[in-house]
């Protein structure tokens, strides 16, 4: 298992990849917006997400359904890695689910995993198979965004409070990680919600990181000559 010391090397060198995947979706999302303007999907999604961020400041926010959805997606993740599943909780004050074995990906998947998202994604789909779900297609939007936002707000508030899940592997490895796959996610959203050309945001992934790393070294090793030379002595 990798060590405690180790995760946070590895989440020093993801600091680059963090920096570019936010370049990359923030000039993806100006880009979009000044070239076409909001187009009725993104208008949707846009409308899902206002509607409830606005309900989590005026409501109770529910804890339960936050907590029912974290455990499941331990679960869910668990049997993806092939684990035995037993034992899920659930209240306003906690929960907790028990494997018969966890890993990196189970244990963080509640923090990037938006399950409210996904549910909805699959209800979609599976509808889709029976009856013709196009009429509805705009209210599914705005399904996504209220979801989404649901994980986003849940997560940021749970990434505020002393978590065993963030503890196990480090507080920066850990939250350098989940803001790489929350931003890759929402990248995906951002290709279906405006139409753009996958391989055109993967270029523009690979050409950002490559010079965010490339800075990156540089300035390592304008910092060494600098001790080298005395200069900070």
């Amino acid at each position: 298992m990798m060590t405690r010391w180790l995760k946070f090397l590895l989440g020093v060198a993801l600091l680059p990849l963090a920096y570019a995947l936010t370049r990359v979706f923030g000039d993806a999302l100006l880009g979009q917006t000044l070239a076409k303007g909001v187009n009725q999907m993104t208008a949707w999604f846009l409308g899902g997400f206002g509607v409830w961020l606005a309900l989590s400041f005026l409501f109770p926010r529910p804890v339960r359904t936050y907590v029912l959805g974290h455990e499941l997606t331990h679960a869910l993740w668990g049997i993806f890695m092939g684990a035995k599943v037993s034992k899920l909780r659930v209240s306003a004050k906690g929960g907790s689910v028990t494997l018969d074995k966890t890993n990196m990906w189970i244990t963080l998947a509640p923090y990037f995993f938006p399950f409210y998202t996904i549910l909805a994604l699959a209800i979609y789909v599976a509808l889709g198979w029976w009856i013709d779900v196009s009429t509805y297609t705009p209210f599914f939007y705005a399904v996504y965004g209220a979801t989404w936002c649901f994980h986003l707000v849940f997560t940021i508030q749970m990434l505020g409070i002393r978590q065993p899940d963030i503890q196990e592997h480090g507080r920066l490895f850990s939250y350098v990680v989940i803001y790489c796959i929350n931003l890759a996610v929402a990248a995906l959203l951002l290709l279906v919600l405006t139409e753009q050309a996958p391989l055109a945001m993967a270029r523009e992934t690979w050409e950002q990181t490559r010079h965010a790393y490339a800075a990156s070294l540089a300035g390592l090793r304008y910092l060494n000559s600098q001790m080298a030379g005395g200069a900070f002595w």
